[in-house]
């Protein structure tokens, strides 16, 4: 049980890896985004809801950031219309081409790793994991980089009634995250920390923003 609550403790941090590095803004703020494309994510997961389910989380972080964020049904459309429709073949799409079907300054490339339901007989847990980088699409540039995790387990606590006890509240647990959709609720949440605006490690302030260029 230690090893699950030291878990949801790093998964509650949007990059426990990185809390120690400042990131460098310096291309960032030369290049100035102020239109992103938000490209479907890449589903390194079995869940094939995954993509769809942070994708509809990812716009309105960016939006109450400062950004204008090109909206994701006329994206979809479009990349329909000139027969692209998996994340693996759109990421490979051209940065130019991008920036001039899309008026967009910079593009959002996300990759999940993990997204979904497990069950672990004393435990069930959501977990859904995503990073993601800004390339500016004039130079390539990548502006920024970042990690975003969230977990059911964080908004939980064990029961009593020793080790009947909590299987019986693991398998419940399960049954609710299943009933419920556990994984887009939790998406909505690592979809906010993934693209959290401002200091010390997010993204900078668009120029929507009362706080653009105070970063």
């Amino acid at each position: 049980m230690r090893r699950v609550a030291g878990l949801a403790l790093c998964l509650a941090v949007t990059a426990c890896a990185s809390q120690g590095q400042a990131p460098d803004y310096t291309a960032f703020k030369a290049a100035k985004p102020r239109t992103i494309l938000v490209l479907p994510p890449v589903n390194h997961t079995p869940d094939v809801n995954a993509t769809n389910g942070l994708l509809s989380q990812m716009t309105l972080p960016l939006a109450e950031g400062g950004y204008y964020v090109v909206p994701v049904t006329l994206e979809t459309e479009t990349f329909r219309q000139n027969g692209l429709s998996a994340p693996d073949e759109i990421i490979q799409a051209p940065a130019e081409k991008l920036r001039t079907t899309f008026g967009a300054d910079a593009a959002l490339y996300t990759t999940i790793t993990a997204y979904g339901s497990v069950y672990h007989v004393i435990d069930s847990n959501t977990i859904v994991t995503a990073s993601a980088k800004l390339v500016d699409l004039k130079s390539g540039s990548v502006l920024w980089t970042g990690i975003g995790s969230a977990a059911s387990s964080e908004k939980r606590q064990n029961s009593g009634g020793g080790i009947v006890g909590i299987l019986v509240s693991a398998a419940m647990n399960q049954v609710i995250d299943n009933l419920t959709d556990e994984s887009l609720a939790e998406a909505g949440t690592a979809a906010n920390r993934l693209l959290k605006v401002g200091p010390p490690n997010g993204l900078l302030y668009g120029p929507r923003s009362v706080k653009y260029g105070t970063d």
